[in-house]
């Protein structure tokens, strides 16, 4: 019973960590696609209908006593969603890192925890109370992690020499960087920027979806599709007569179309809803750092990559941030328990009395009759 107990409350770390792994690789994935010139607009596409391809099937059929019925505010809120995420965020995502660097859309895009958090906050899904020793820890922590991530990409230092990447390091160090005009660093920075305030947007009106349409399976595969279709809108609007864009061959693009919207964005939003749902949306996104760090180890294995003592020191402050986000989210869930075995008492006990004074008021409607037998 006590194994089964410490299972469940794994259950949550274990799948936040494993989405971050998920976005780890797709990262490595896409950075290699998008030098062999994908198109952001068509990958946003296949990616979501791959998604939504993938998923109904599993939705229609174990969802399909359970599914809550289709009101034109829930659509409304799925039509929005598809719009946020799979076509606005991913779209303006990789379009800026085209104008930035790889690393400059990662450090940027941690933002998203911090403002999640601030969101969260405002509409009433996380509970914050500036004078609990939790909520400070929730607030720290989420700072100390997005400071960690810019600690990570921002600040370099010495290498540090691993047997794996000895042989690259030459490679490394004689290769040229390509210099970025000012004005394209700018404009891919306010697209990175205004991709991470919708992608917070959109976790947090998941969050709230989920309170009227719990169908974490429909809701991804509505999701998947919704911004599947208006991604097909948006790239034959802008690429209009471009069709060598849609041509689909097995290769490093058509692998990351189908990794990206299996793994990032069905599982990825599925498994986030259902977490979302116990634990709220704060604790789903305080993870995404850990992405970065994933990504440099990974990276270290798979593209030699070196790593540095910034990184190392970044990810040090990032696992501390986490600790205290989780430390104060732990002690939300022990409240809570709290509060609802507090009610569930108060519950029993007004039940307890009412039944105490039915009976003694049955007892004493039966008095007269006695008496006048008597």
């Amino acid at each position: 019973m006590m194994l089964q107990e410490r299972l469940n409350r794994a259950k949550p770390y274990v799948g936040v960590i494993m989405i971050q792994f998920g976005f780890a690789g797709q990262g490595i994935l896409a950075k290699t696609a998008l030098n062999q010139g994908m198109n952001h607009f068509t990958f946003s596409v296949f990616r979501n209908g791959i998604a939504a391809i993938v998923f109904a099937p599993f939705a229609i059929f174990h969802e399909r006593k359970v599914r809550p019925s289709m009101t034109l505010s829930i659509f409304f809120k799925i039509f929005m969603m598809g719009l946020l995420e799979p076509v606005i965020d991913q779209n303006l995502y990789y379009a800026g890192m085209k104008y930035t660097t790889a690393t400059f859309a990662i450090a940027l895009s941690n933002i998203v925890p911090a403002l999640i958090f601030i969101m969260a906050w405002i509409s009433g899904l996380e509970k914050v109370k500036l004078t609990s020793r939790h909520s400070q820890g929730k607030i720290l922590g989420t700072i100390v992690t997005v400071g960690g991530a810019m600690v990570m990409t921002l600040i370099k230092g010495p290498p540090i020499e691993l047997p794996w990447t000895k042989q690259a390091s030459f490679h490394q160090s004689s290769s040229t960087t390509t210099t970025l005009h000012p004005h394209d660093s700018v404009k891919g920075a306010v697209m990175i920027a205004a991709g991470c305030i919708c992608w917070a947007c959109f976790t947090i009106l998941q969050a709230i979806t989920l309170k009227e349409y719990p169908a974490e399976l429909s809701l991804t595969a509505l999701i998947c599709g919704m911004g599947s279709l208006q991604g097909t809108i948006l790239t034959f609007a802008v690429e209009r007569g471009n069709l060598a864009i849609w041509s689909v061959h097995w290769d490093t693009k058509f692998i990351t179309a189908l990794y990206s919207g299996v793994i990032c964005s069905g599982v990825a939003y599925y498994v986030s809803g259902v977490i979302m749902q116990e634990r709220g949306p704060v604790f789903v996104t305080a993870f995404n750092p850990l992405g970065m760090v994933l990504v440099a180890i990974l990276s270290s294995f798979i593209l030699s990559e070196q790593l540095d003592l910034g990184s190392v020191i970044g990810a040090i402050v990032i696992v501390t941030g986490l600790y205290l986000v989780i430390w104060g989210k732990s002690k939300d869930q022990t409240s809570s328990k709290i509060v609802d075995n507090k009610d569930e008492e108060a519950a029993a006990t007004s039940d307890l009395e009412m039944a105490t004074k039915d009976g003694l008021s049955v007892r004493g409607a039966k008095l007269p009759s006695d008496a006048s037998s008597v």
